[in-house]
């Protein structure tokens, strides 16, 4: 039978040798001490949302967010999974969104749903809605701070979060437990039908006081990023960080898919002023040739910022400006010192992954290792593992493994547009 320290071995193993690093890879090898300036910058968004829920008025500190570029195989995908470790060890809820064809960064609502399905939860297993729906306590200060912000007077928050919240709390554990997991599933990104929510209400006797104004769906959309980071504080959590990973695909997408992805990553990183949410932290991955191999080589910042524009539409205007607050901080990146460096101590980082190579298969793998200045961390790390593979396997087999670059294609892949069925969404698809 495998030990828990071996299983945990055999999972970092795996994990790196798919070049996905995971939990156990990360706490194997580490990365703070390879990348010390990001993680410092890290700890200190995390510690500006903590002093902003512990404030007299819970989560009105933001924080603005962290971009990190990186050649491809740099790291970049450990480093998150690092910054993940930390945000859960300092009690953040933690979201890890790859983009991709099903989950593209100009679409709201998909960022959104990825980001709570893949939510972790400090020291508990589960889903994010129903660890919330556990831990919140009613009669608590930080709920009790919630509840006066859903119901503030002066709110534009839609009434449909003021309706749900006060049907939650009538129906959690009592008499509508089934109406409480809609609800939760309601908070989390599906639709709840208006004629549902108005016949809880009825029943509760509270129908006449909420009216429901049609909403476009990324509307209501960007309203729940704030209602469900306000929700973490209330159930005890610091704040809610997301990691975004594989962002240079933007770079496939159209050009005002792009423009909305440059708005998308502005808006989460708390850069315009009218988005900004209270209790939200998020960091960025891209790579260090995007800026030169997209934004300089498709014109980017010309083109939104004359075709969008040009459309006489004041939602394109705003659009272009959101976007432009995109492209600028990935200009920003060298000037912020967001560039990760590889690890230069190859020896320390090679006897560390043969040392979880060998608990994990009970083997000793050979000691002497091959290096190349034109190699990434991760083919180093990748080419150890496959060599070790065949000596194990076959002790009379020399490996010769060839190690060749791969570089990230920038061209528009039109198979990518299928999600994306107008230029501007706001106006065409509604709740209730």
């Amino acid at each position: 039978m495998m030990t828990a320290t071996r299983i945990s071995s055999w999972r970092a193993i795996e994990a790196l040798r798919a070049g996905v690093p995971n939990r156990d890879a990360v706490q194997a090898l580490g990365m703070g001490s390879v990348q010390p300036d990001i993680e410092a910058r890290f700890r200190q968004m995390l510690s500006k949302v903590q002093e902003g829920s512990s404030s007299e008025v819970t989560g009105e500190v933001t924080a603005d967010g962290m971009l990190v570029a990186g050649d491809f195989g740099a790291g970049k995908s450990h480093l998150l999974e690092y910054l993940q470790h930390v945000a859960l060890e300092n009690n953040f809820v933690c979201s890890k969104v790859v983009v991709s064809k099903e989950t593209p960064l100009y679409d709201t609502g998909k960022v959104y749903s990825s980001a709570i399905q893949s939510a972790k939860v400090p020291d508990r297993a589960g889903t994010l809605l129903n660890i919330l729906a556990e831990k919140l306590d009613f009669e608590s200060p930080g709920y009790q701070e919630f509840y006066r912000w859903v119901f503030r007077p002066q709110s534009t928050l839609n009434t449909r979060f003021a309706a749900s919240v006060f049907v939650f709390e009538r129906g959690k554990g009592g008499r509508y437990p089934e109406v409480s997991d809609r609800i939760l599933q309601f908070w989390g990104g599906t639709r709840v039908p208006e004629s549902e929510l108005k016949s809880w209400l009825r029943e509760l006797g509270e129908v006449a006081s909420y009216k429901f104004d049609r909403v476009s769906v990324r509307g209501l959309t960007l309203e729940r990023y704030e209602f469900m980071s306000r929700l973490m504080l209330a159930a005890g959590y610091a704040g809610w960080v997301i990691l975004v990973d594989e962002v240079e695909l933007i770079g496939r997408y159209s050009l005002m898919q792009r423009a909305k992805s440059y708005a998308e990553l502005a808006r989460l990183m708390g850069l315009l002023a009218d988005h900004t949410v209270p209790g939200l932290a998020s960091v960025f991955a891209i790579t260090s040739a995007y800026q030169s191999e997209v934004m300089d080589e498709k014109q980017d910042e010309e083109k939104i910022a004359s075709k969008l524009p040009a459309t006489g539409k004041p939602e394109d205007l705003e659009l272009a400006k959101q976007a432009g607050m995109g492209m600028w901080k990935i200009r920003q990146v060298p000037n912020d010192r967001m560039i990760l460096h590889e690890a230069n101590d190859l020896q320390n980082v090679h006897d560390k992954t043969r040392s979880i190579y060998s608990t994990a298969y009970r083997w000793e793998p050979p000691t002497d290792y091959e290096t190349n200045h034109t190699w990434r961390i991760r083919q180093h790390i990748k080419r150890w593992i496959n060599s070790w593979d065949l000596v194990r396997l076959f002790p009379e087999y020399t490996p010769n493994i060839q190690v060749t670059p791969l570089s990230p294609s920038y061209s528009e892949d039109l198979d990518l547009e299928e999600v994306d069925d107008s230029p501007n969404e706001d106006g065409n698809v509604w709740e209730g």
